[in-house]
């Protein structure tokens, strides 16, 4: 794993830069991401948000910086802030989370297109309209919560087609996101569990088992709904 994918909400950005330092791995080989909570929108406070995150990492720069919601207030202002930010080197890249797309539409007057839109996402929640949106416009889809917080890896007809594969219902899903177009970012603590997330690139679900899993979709959220 080379993606590390942090906030301010978490509360363990610094225990990200320790972990990072400590690793062996150099720095520009692992890409950090770390998000503007809620309560520091506005210009002056995002500058502000983005410095403070980087000191409790002890890094330089962030390779992705994202707005964490869109919440109601100054969005606009706080984009342009990411923006200086960007093009000052704190941030290799800048984005938002959880942007619907009336909130993108907010930002089409900006020089800088978001790099990433990252959004809940999975068979059971197929935002294909934002995704398409972000297609159209060259912004990568990026899938929290893939594996529905477990709340349906024991559905039945997910684990049909995970017994078909030889794999689990975990890896048919992350397996559904990579073929439709998006990164995906599971979550997990346990050591078994994270290596089963990543043993998913040595196969390849069949169109009708796709379609299958579209058809899953009823808007099940297991986070907050932007909307």
């Amino acid at each position: 794993y080379r993606l590390i994918d942090t906030a301010k909400l978490y509360g363990n950005e610094a225990d990200v830069g320790v972990a990072v330092r400590g690793s062996g791995v150099p720095r520009e080989d692992v890409f950090v991401t770390t998000k503007l909570w809620n309560s520091d929108h506005g210009y002056g406070n995002a500058i502000r948000a983005c410095e403070e995150s980087l000191d409790r990492m002890k890094m330089d720069y962030v390779d992705l910086y994202l707005i964490h919601w869109p919440v109601r207030g100054p969005r606009v202002e706080t984009w342009n802030a990411l923006v200086d930010l960007h093009r000052a080197g704190k941030c290799r890249a800048i984005g938002v989370s959880n942007y619907m797309r009336g909130h993108l539409e907010e930002l089409r007057g900006s020089p800088v297109v978001p790099a990433v839109n990252q959004i809940e996402f999975s068979p059971f929640l197929y935002q294909r309209d934002v995704r398409e949106y972000c297609r159209q416009r060259g912004i990568v889809v990026e899938a929290y919560s893939p594996l529905t917080r477990g709340m349906k890896l024991n559905d039945r007809r997910v684990r049909v087609i995970a017994t078909k594969y030889g794999k689990s219902s975990a890896q048919i899903l992350l397996r559904w996101g990579l073929q439709r177009g998006l990164v995906v970012i599971p979550k997990s603590a346990r050591p078994d569990h994270i290596r089963e997330n990543v043993n998913v690139f040595d196969f390849e679900i069949a169109e009708e088992d796709m379609r299958a899993l579209d058809g899953l979709s009823h808007g099940l959220h297991v986070s907050w709904d932007p909307t």
